[in-house]
């Protein structure tokens, strides 16, 4: 008997029908052959167990969900650890994560801390040394032109150019702080403000001295109109922009000292990951060592230890160049002002022949200022002079105490040449007794330029000792940066390494 049409090899007979077009009505879906190749234009076959993803418009195949995707990111890394190699790979890359994250971290916060190591050297100590030369050539400035007033024709040549000198210097420095800070620093508007002034208190004071010389009484008016424009406008300014610099001072050096403590975190950690992995590897294998596992460690230990060396070390140099340069120059730089301040009022007071008690008394404030209070020991006194002298270094204490000395004789002569003035009513006698052409006179002249340059000796001193203390600190923490970042790629390696020979057994 025949076979019917349609029949299978089982004998179940399908009921035969004519081919259809695909996406026909009533089309029917063939059962390939195994082995048999797709028909062009027929729908794929749903896998057991599911439906076939819905196309998505144009024929593209629709995207997982991102839930989807990290479900199926977990089952992979769960299926990838069940076995020991699985485990040993994901081993190897925590490690290799780790030990490189700890020396590129440790190499960054090393290479800022140069950074403002560097910063503290060439950019802002210069920065704050020059503003405080500023404000001390302008008040020099302003002292130097009272005494060549006061001279008039007698007024010697060192004096005329002594004056010139400080303010071209403040001209120059002005200029050089403008051009190396940014356009968004604060000392930008300081710096604009001194360099607008300037020339029109020189401008006064030409004219002071011009009519000064033809005997014209109007010079005394000048002059104690530019010194009101230098002691209300140019002198602030100058204190201002030396405040801001030495902020930003204290600013760098706080960032260079800055302890890395994210890098000694991450150290901790990886050293954590390696001492567990040998530990776990003991365990299941009963070998002692890793040799890999033992140099990655090691690797991050002398990377610990280089970091806390360098540390320590550019930390000590650096609180030692504050200590016997930064700081004792900030006192210092101050107690010259002060001194500078004073000399200004003892010379203005003769510019306007006593018709005025204001320059006396800016005398007084500016002494008590320099000296301190007078019933407190020198130890504990609050005045700029002293302080200048407790924070001296062994080798400027000398001349600071030199100073001082000069100050005291400063301050007797100046209360002589007032009683004489005040009791005996001799105009002449007092100024000769305080200034004149000769500079070995025992006059106040002479020991306030005593008492100026002891200062500057120990400010030179000073400037010294910073630039011994402060120097390299740079580069010693930007080569432990580079020894840390190097560290961190060995302990990768060897990390890697030593887990590749567990990883070879299982071959």
């Amino acid at each position: 008997m025949a076979t019917p049409v349609g029949s299978g090899a089982s004998g179940a007979a399908f009921p035969a029908r004519p081919n259809q077009l695909p996406g026909a009505p009533g089309a029917a879906v063939a059962t390939a052959a195994p082995g048999a190749p797709a028909v062009p234009g027929s729908a794929p076959l749903a896998k057991s167990g599911g439906a076939p993803p819905a196309p998505r418009p144009g024929g593209a195949p629709a995207k997982r969900p991102p839930a989807a995707v990290a479900t199926g990111v977990r089952a992979r890394l769960a299926q990838a650890t069940r076995t020991p190699p699985g485990r040993l790979r994901l081993a190897g890359v925590v490690l290799a994560v780790l030990t490189v994250a700890f020396g590129g971290l440790t190499a960054w916060q090393l290479e800022t801390r140069a950074q403002a190591a560097d910063r503290v050297v060439s950019y802002s100590q210069p920065l704050s040394r020059d503003a405080a030369e500023i404000h001390r050539n302008l008040a020099d400035a302003a002292t130097t032109a009272a005494s060549g007033f006061l001279l008039a024709g007698a007024e010697p040549d060192e004096v005329r150019n002594r004056y010139e000198q400080d303010i071209a210097t403040a001209a120059k420095l002005i200029a050089q702080a403008a051009a190396r800070t940014t356009a968004t620093s604060p000392a930008q508007g300081s710096l604009a403000r001194l360099n607008q002034q300037l020339p029109v208190y020189a401008g006064l004071v030409e004219t002071a001295r011009a009519d000064n010389r033809q005997g014209i009484p109007l010079g005394g008016a000048y002059l104690r109109y530019a010194s009101e424009q230098m002691q209300t406008v140019l002198l602030p300014t100058a204190a201002e922009l030396a405040a801001v610099e030495n902020r930003e001072l204290s600013d760098d050096y706080a960032e260079a000292r800055a302890v890395p403590w994210a890098a000694y975190g991450l150290a901790l950690v990886a050293l954590a990951a390696l001492a567990w992995v040998q530990l776990t590897l003991f365990r299941r294998t009963n070998r002692v060592f890793n040799i890999g596992l033992l140099g990655a460690t090691a690797a991050v230990l002398s990377g610990a230890l280089w970091l806390t060396v360098t540390g320590l070390t550019t930390s000590s140099a650096l609180q030692r160049s504050n200590r016997e340069g930064a700081a004792p120059l900030r006192a210092l730089n101050t107690a010259r002002v002060d001194v500078l301040t004073a000399r200004l009022a003892e010379n203005l007071h003769f510019v306007a022949r006593g018709s005025t008690t204001r320059y006396a008394d800016q005398w007084t404030k500016a002494t008590e200022h320099l000296a301190g209070a007078k019933d407190l020991p020198p130890d504990r006194s609050n005045g700029s002079l002293p302080q200048a002298v407790r924070l001296a270094p062994s080798a400027a204490l000398p001349s600071v105490v030199d100073a001082s000395k000069q100050f005291e004789e400063w301050r007797r002569r100046h209360d002589a040449a007032r009683t004489q003035e005040v009791d005996n009513a001799d105009y002449q006698g007092a100024l000769e007794a305080t200034v004149t052409a000769k500079g070995d006179a025992a006059t106040a002249d002479a020991a306030f330029n005593a008492t100026d340059k002891a200062l500057a000796r120990a400010a030179d001193i000073e400037q010294d000792r910073f630039d011994k203390a402060a120097e390299g600190t740079g580069g010693d923490l930007r080569a432990a940066a580079v020894a840390a970042a190097l560290l961190g790629l060995v302990a990768a390696t060897a990390a890697l390494r030593g887990l590749g020979r567990r990883l070879a057994e299982y071959r």
